[in-house]
């Protein structure tokens, strides 16, 4: 599976964007997804999974009530939309797959990597 994952960018404090991970390769809809971030100086982190049919959803407690993951396994794609975006969420964004069960949080749990999407919010 290839991923690849856009729709970051710069945006302020308070503000809102919708990054979108497009799989290509294998069949998408076995695989749960899931979206991490790596800050600089910091490990990367669990944002956000979803499960294969989208019936099971998990978040960090950090992005809990503004970010929203879902899929459409018609188009391959998965998506991460983020409201109340704060300077906190600066990081670059990434999206993976893993042919798991459920909605796995750690980041060896998950077999396909993208390269990642930069997201900026100022203060």
């Amino acid at each position: 599976v290839q991923l690849q994952a856009s729709g970051g960018g710069l945006v302020q404090a308070g503000g809102s964007l919708g990054l979108s991970c497009a799989a290509s390769g294998r069949t998408f809809s076995p695989y749960v997804m899931g979206w991490f971030r790596q800050a600089p100086g910091k490990e990367r982190e669990f944002v956000a999974a979803i499960s294969w049919n989208g019936g099971r959803t998990s978040y960090a407690d950090s992005v809990k009530g503004r970010f929203t993951i879902s899929r459409d396994n018609t188009k391959n794609t998965v998506y991460l939309q983020m409201n109340s975006l704060k300077p906190e969420d600066t990081a670059v964004y990434y999206c993976a797959a893993g042919a798991r069960f459920g909605t796995p949080k750690e980041s060896y749990e998950y077999d396909y990597w993208g390269k990642g999407t930069q997201v900026t919010v100022s203060s």
